[in-house]
């Protein structure tokens, strides 16, 4: 379905399938009038809008270079189509198990499937089980009408998770902070990962975004930290610098707080 009508969309009754939702200045994809799952701007197709999706970029702190990249979502392709034309030396696979979203890449000016890049029609849950220390980032940004799919959020989901991995591989899980549920998925994501976890607030979000490491990279000293903040492209250095404030100050609560435990 597709509306450019503000009050259409206020109307709005889902069925769960995905909407389309164009103004002046952007498009973005919904299955509900409740919330925005992915918004592009008409004029910079390529670039991040909502601030979520720059959070997840985090990983860029920890590797700037990753081989092989997996995506559990697809949505309006945002963090797809960044990665794409940002991250050059990148292979691209991305699952996701709506055959409908799929169907709107061209709307959202996703890239064709070529040599780099593979969107494949499957659950997510089936991409990191079929996998084996392959993955260099792993970016979870899996929901549907009702939210998070409880497939995507259970102990078994997790444990294929890191072993999708490469070795100091990094996987990055976008979680809504409203949930009750968030703690629970949390302490899930801690248990795959040995520990090797933590949990900030999103740029300009409500939500919460997970990294986790199958390796120590996440125990990267501050200094080691600013100092890959500030070798990256400017554009990558600017749009992480709150994010690479975040994590230092998140590591440091769960220091202290350990240490009170």
């Amino acid at each position: 379905m597709f509306l450019d009508n503000i009050f259409d969309l206020a109307k709005f009754s889902a069925d769960g399938r995905p909407v389309i939702y164009k103004n002046t200045h952007s498009i973005s994809l919904l299955f509900d009038s409740s919330a925005v799952q992915s918004e592009m701007y008409l004029s910079e197709p390529d670039e991040l809008l909502l601030g979520y999706t720059i959070t997840m970029m985090g990983f860029l702190l920890f590797n700037d270079a990753p081989k092989k990249i997996a995506m559990v979502g697809l949505g309006g392709g945002s963090l797809v189509k960044y990665c794409y034309r940002h991250l050059p030396q990148s292979v691209i696979v991305v699952a996701e198990n709506n055959p409908e979203v799929i169907a709107l890449r061209k709307h959202f000016e996703i890239p064709q499937d070529d040599h780099r890049l593979q969107i494949v029609c499957l659950d997510g849950c089936q991409l990191v089980r079929d996998a084996e220390n392959d993955y260099d980032v792993l970016l979870v940004d899996g929901f549907d009408r009702s939210g998070q799919p409880p497939q995507l959020c259970s102990q078994g989901f997790y444990d294929d998770c890191y072993q999708s991995l490469a070795q100091d591989g990094m996987m990055v899980v976008n979680l809504l902070g409203n949930s009750n549920d968030t703690d629970l998925y949390l302490d899930r994501i801690q248990r795959s990962f040995d520990g090797a976890a933590i949990a900030v607030d999103a740029t300009e979000s409500g939500n919460r975004i997970v990294f986790a490491c199958k390796g120590e990279r996440l125990d990267t000293a501050e200094q080691s930290l600013l100092r890959q903040l500030k070798d990256l492209p400017p554009r990558h250095a600017l749009m992480l610098r709150l994010t690479a404030q975040n994590i230092m100050q998140q590591r440091r609560n769960d220091k202290l707080a350990a240490t009170f435990a």
